[in-house]
Order: C-alpha cells, then sequence, then structure tokens
C-alpha cells in the first residue's frame, strides 16, 4: 500500500526468533560494507593450497568417454517437462550416460588458465570460481562397468572406484523413504569442501557452497531428462550415516545433497 510515490508500508511479518539458527545464521552472512576481503594474492596462494578436485590416489580407475551422448530434447521442452519423478525403476545405466549426467551437471566446460584463471571453468556457476563441492555417486545396476560408489573427477574425466559392490542396504538406512536406495539406478552424493569457498567469503561462502549445489542439481535433473530418465532430488537423508558412508568428517566435509535418477516407471508403462 502506498503512502506517497516514495514510500511502502512494509507488509506484516513474523517478529523473528532469535533462538533459531537460521535466523541467526542468515543475519551473520549478510554482506557489509566494512567487511575487508582478502587480497587477490592471499585468494590465489589460498587456492594454490587447495585441491581443485580429489584425487583418490591408488583407487581404480575407470576412464569416461571423451565427449558427452547427445540430449534428446530442447532446453525449453527440458525445463518445461522436468518433474520429480514418483515412480522410479532401476535400470542398468552404462559409462556414456554416467559421463552425460556428470559432465553436465559438473563438469569441465572450459579451460582458461593459459589466461591466468587459476581453475578451470565448469558448468555450474561458483562463488568465485572456487568449485568447492565433489560428487560421488553409488549404483548397483552398471552396464559395462563394477558396481559401487564412486569418486567423479571432472580434471581428470575419469572416476575412481571407492568401493565396490552393491551398498543399497547401507543407503537404505541413511535415507527417509528407503525404498529409494533400491529403485534408483543412480544415487548421486553432493559434498561440499566448505574452506574453498568460506576462507575467501566467510560466512557468507556456506550461502554460496549451497546455491552452488542447487545449480549442479538443476543441471542434473535437466540431463536427466534429456537421456529419457528420471529423477529425485533428495533432502531426506540423516547426514552423519551419509557422510559416514562416504567417509567424510562430516564439518568440513559433509554431504549437503542427494539426487536419485532412474527410469519414470510411467514413462515405461506407457512405452509397453
Amino acid at each position: 500500500m502506498l503512502t506517497n510515490k516514495n514510500k511502502f508500508i512494509n507488509p506484516p511479518i513474523s517478529p523473528g526468533d532469535p533462538d533459531l539458527i537460521w535466523e541467526t545464521f542468515h543475519e551473520n552472512s549478510k554482506v557489509s560494507m566494512f567487511d575487508i576481503p582478502p587480497s587477490d594474492h592471499e585468494v590465489l596462494a589460498r587456492m594454490a593450497d587447495l585441491a581443485e578436485s580429489f584425487s583418490y590416489d591408488g583407487f581404480p580407475i575407470v576412464e569416461l568417454p571423451e565427449s558427452p551422448a547427445p540430449l534428446a530434447i530442447s532446453l525449453s521442452d527440458a525445463i518445461t517437462n522436468r518433474s520429480t519423478t514418483k515412480q522410479m525403476l532401476a535400470a542398468p545405466l552404462n559409462l556414456l550416460t554416467v559421463k552425460t549426467l556428470l559432465h553436465y551437471g559438473y563438469g569441465i566446460t572450459h579451460d582458461q588458465r593459459s589466461l591466468g584463471f587459476p581453475r578451470a571453468f565448469r558448468a555450474a556457476p561458483s562463488g568465485g570460481a572456487l568449485y568447492p563441492l565433489e560428487i560421488y555417486f553409488h549404483s548397483s545396476h552398471t552396464d559395462g562397468f563394477p558396481s559401487g560408489l564412486y569418486h567423479y573427477n571432472p580434471l581428470e574425466n575419469h572416476l575412481r572406484l571407492i568401493r565396490d559392490g552393491d551398498q543399497s542396504d547401507i543407503i537404505a538406512q541413511a535415507l527417509v523413504s528407503q525404498t529409494i536406495a533400491h529403485e534408483a539406478s543412480l544415487i548421486i552424493f553432493i559434498t561440499a569442501v566448505f574452506d574453498r569457498s568460506t576462507f575467501k567469503y566467510g560466512d557468507r561462502g556456506y550461502r554460496f557452497v549451497l546455491l552452488e549445489a542447487g545449480h549442479v542439481a538443476q543441471n542434473i535433473n535437466l540431463t536427466a531428462l534429456g537421456l529419457g530418465l528420471g529423477s529425485i532430488n533428495l533432502g531426506g537423508y540423516y547426514d552423519r550415516k551419509i557422510d559416514d558412508y562416504l567417509d567424510l568428517d562430516g564439518l568440513t566435509h559433509s554431504t549437503i545433497y542427494m539426487i536419485a535418477i532412474g527410469k519414470d516407471a510411467r514413462v515405461s508403462d506407457a512405452s509397453g
């Protein structure tokens, strides 16, 4: 409601609760004009000390195809038709499909380090191009490579087999909706190495990490649809159990998002 052409009456809002952690965090992570960011020299020096992607040296390597598969639908159709899959069916996925999901999710799109940029650019926007996320996945429904838990290294374009065999039962115990672990072809874990962002941006960097995970998840959702697959974004998981499963400390490195990928049962039924 206007009081004059330049002033508005504030709409009624909750008075807030200082005991709510999210309110405290949101307030403390606001940017102030009095904040003094680290210098470019300090940022570059710290980036040089931080791994661009974990290497998992010594674990078995599975090479990924050089190029992703073409997607069957346009971007506009993917955005319009994206929805959470209500009933998922596990179907074996080959390395080309896995490569396509991971590449369009968080893969390297172009490298301008020769021009002075300290990081190769990826498929998702990242605060300061710091790329604090790591991608893992588990699948017992594979075609041409072993079942197990994998880590994705976009710099090397390969996977590392962290733990072989079907661990769907373990993952199911860490999910609120346990059946998803068995119904999905692939369970993707998006984890965050928080210091890769917070060393530069402080508490604001934690916000940036969460935003980045959302960008990656949407990329994967749209890519799955373009491959004729369905997806379910998972927030209902028991953090400590998933972090223990991935062997993360849960504080400096923790799981912040999960995505299930599989066949959409409704589409499969409709196609016969």
